[in-house]
């Protein structure tokens, strides 16, 4: 694979000269780790769908991300391949991207939502040589998805099935034989370690174009991240980091994954949401740090409160993905005596604002923070130029931890000569330089942290014989922060109800969470005299029902 990564060389004398590409790679983290505390508790992984509980400590685990390696060597790997993973929060997941960090190859996590019509797109897209797939993960069934896939993918060479029971599965091709061991390891091992600049990440957003974009990251660009994220959090190689958010996004990858290496920081993961499995992990392994969306810390702060045990290991929970809702804030606090810290980031960029520990509660729920070290914020209007403290613009963010570009797509990176890469998100921000991210000119509905691609739900309804007409807008959820809404236009004579629309959108392997939970059918939608549907017009008719 040839990567377009064009916007790495152009900041690269600019972000070593400042400090923030240190030229480290994840390599290197993980040796240091190995070198200082080898049989320190590198990695606990609970799955919960297993019941089962794996630990590693340092040197274990860098021992198995040699093994895997060397395995993925055996089916044809090299640097500059892409292996494709849809596996769930697990140690499986960690070591595979260690292991693709070995050999130069790069990982590129697809979230286990994902059926058939995104995966097709995404593996394509990446050329991927290697997937690794669970068996099945929460009854569905993965391997047998992917296998029916093969033959549209010509790159594919190996589908790899943890859990399997066959010669393809990770344990009788990756993990299960001593591979370090053969006369040939060290070789391997050493042939192609990646450089700090080479591309070790690709992950796809949920686009509004209709097809996902593939972002490109190195080691420079996200570890500059990190070690800012860190710093500012004051986390250190005594914390203990539970991830429960996905790591197939870039939150749980990036923090879940990467920076406890960086740290050298004990690891929790969980791999199904269950809150109260969340609250026990806390206690149990002296969790201080957590990161989620808003329904969990929902959820944490509910079942915390309503046992009565508290978690008072727990430091910090960083909350991104929604606006904090005031009250949750205060219910939180005081439930799980934690400081809860808001942040606003991107695929594209990692977090590129938090609020500080030290700052009022009341910041969290009223802003997205303040930008990172190493990142610089505009707020500007239709013009370029920037707007007073206050005012609601377009939010330009340059950053040293800016993506490298879009895979085969250079044309939509967004970022101009300067560095300034467009989020397509509305912002304003105050007097003391804290932004709050006032909507979206992007049309993108944010379930959960999950974003759903909308012109892509649209352009499957229109397929529906019942559809004259469809327009998908958000609504707010307390839960959720955002569900998906359908006003669909029916078809003379024709009829649709949510059941049927569910139905349709199903059949057309469409993700579960991206379907609309709420379905309005109406005569005629408002629209411009030139015929574009108003979709502002559509969300105030649903607050107002609301209330």
């Amino acid at each position: 694979m040839d990567f377009d990564a064009v916007l790495i060389a152009p900041r690269r004398a600019a972000s070593v000269a400042a400090g923030h590409w240190q030229d480290r790679t994840i390599n290197d983290y993980l040796a240091a780790c190995v070198r200082d505390r080898p049989d320190a508790t590198a990695l606990t992984a609970l799955s919960i769908e297993r019941e089962d509980v794996t630990r590693f400590t340092w040197r274990e685990l860098a021992r198995m991300a040699d093994r895997v390696a060397v395995g993925l060597s055996r089916l044809g790997i090299v640097a500059g391949d892409v292996v494709s993973c849809q596996l769930p929060n697990g140690w499986h997941l960690s070591v595979l991207y260690l292991a693709c960090a070995r050999l130069g190859a790069v990982l590129n996590p697809v979230m286990p939502i994902f059926r058939e019509r995104e995966l097709s797109f995404m593996l394509a897209h990446a050329q991927s040589k290697v997937v690794v797939v669970p068996k099945a993960f929460r009854g569905f069934d993965h391997a047998q998805m992917l296998r029916g896939l093969r033959d549209a993918l010509p790159a594919l060479r190996h589908v790899v099935v943890m859990d399997g029971d066959g010669d393809d599965s990770f344990e009788a091709l990756l993990s299960g034989p001593a591979w370090e061991d053969h006369a040939d390891a060290a070789a391997i091992l050493l042939r192609s370690c990646p450089g700090p600049d080479d591309v070790t990440q690709l992950i796809y957003t949920s686009g509004t174009t209709g097809e996902p974009k593939g972002v490109m990251h190195s080691a420079n660009t996200l570890f500059s991240n990190i070690v800012a994220y860190a710093g500012r959090l004051r986390l250190t190689c005594d914390d203990v980091v539970l991830m429960a958010s996905p790591m197939a996004h870039q939150t749980g990858f990036m923090y879940g994954l990467m920076m406890p290496v960086m740290l050298g920081a004990h690891a929790v993961l969980q791999d199904i949401w269950d809150p109260a499995r969340a609250a026990a992990l806390i206690r149990d392994e002296g969790v201080t740090f957590t990161m989620g969306s808003t329904p969990f810390l929902t959820d944490l702060a509910r079942v915390v409160a309503e046992s009565g045990v508290p978690v008072p290991s727990l430091r910090i929970f960083l909350c991104a993905g929604a606006p904090i809702p005031g009250a949750l804030v205060e219910q939180a606090r005081q439930a799980l005596g934690a400081k809860i810290v808001s942040a606003w980031g991107m695929t594209e960029n990692g977090a590129v604002t938090t609020t500080l520990p030290e700052d009022s509660d009341e910041r969290a729920s009223t802003t997205d923070g303040r930008p990172l070290p190493g990142v610089a914020i505009r707020v500007v209007d239709g013009t370029g130029a920037e707007v007073p403290a206050g005012a609601t613009g377009r939010l330009l963010v340059r950053a040293c931890s800016n993506f490298g570009g879009y895979l085969k797509r250079p044309q939509l990176n967004g970022t101009d000569a300067d560095g300034w890469f467009d989020t397509g998100d509305l912002a304003r921000l105050n007097a003391d330089g804290y932004l709050r991210i006032a909507g979206r000119s992007k049309d993108v509905i944010i379930r959960g942290g999950e974003n759903i691609p909308v012109l892509e739900v649209e352009t499957l309804l229109y397929r529906h014989p019942a559809v004259a007409q469809v327009a998908i807008v958000a609504y707010p959820d307390a839960r959720l922060g955002e569900r998906a809404c359908a006003f669909v236009v029916p078809r003379a004579g024709q009829s649709i109800d949510l059941a049927g629309m569910v139905d349709w959108l199903k059949q057309q392997k469409m993700a579960l969470q991206y379907i609309p939970e709420k379905l309005v059918v109406r005569d005629a939608l408002p629209a411009t005299p030139a015929g574009k549907i108003q979709k502002f017009r559509l969300r105030e008719m649903l607050l107002g029902d609301a209330g």
